[in-house]
């Protein structure tokens, strides 16, 4: 089996519920109305620094706390709740939280899980092109 082939098999989302950065930054510039939930399961630091802005921290969901904290965050959400979420502390196919946060929301129930690909990390596919930022070293306006 190709190393391509391994990481398609141990991937637990669909290509229907990949969302590529660009695609992510379109969405949130063209809600009007209710925006989608934007949920950041990875480490604290990262997202103290600069996140997504209007996303939520939701804990590492790599440890039991962190996957505790992320379903506190997401139990009182709807199940049909559009819920987005990324970690972007290193190239994805090697992140250990991407994969535990989507399996933990999706055995909660929740049907309209998508995940934000960043394929190398935060900082080079989101940050470094310009993408809004928001955080303490985010620019202020």
């Amino acid at each position: 089996m190709t190393a391509h082939a391994q990481e398609a098999a141990s991937t637990p989302w669909t290509a229907a519920q990949m969302t590529q950065p660009s695609a992510m930054v379109a969405l949130l510039a063209g809600s009007k109305g209710a925006k989608p939930v934007i949920l950041q399961v990875g480490f604290q630091v990262l997202y103290k620094s600069k996140h997504i802005p209007g996303s939520l921290y939701a804990g590492p969901a790599s440890s039991p706390e962190g996957l505790q904290a992320l379903k506190n965050a997401a139990g009182k959400l709807p199940k049909n709740a559009e819920i987005y979420i990324y970690c972007g502390c290193c190239p994805i196919d090697k992140c250990p939280n991407i994969r535990p946060a989507f399996e933990a929301l999706k055995s909660m129930g929740f049907t309209h899980l998508h995940v934000v690909m960043l394929q190398t990390s935060f900082g080079q596919d989101w940050v470094a092109r310009g993408y809004p930022v928001a955080g303490e070293s985010a620019p202020t306006p």
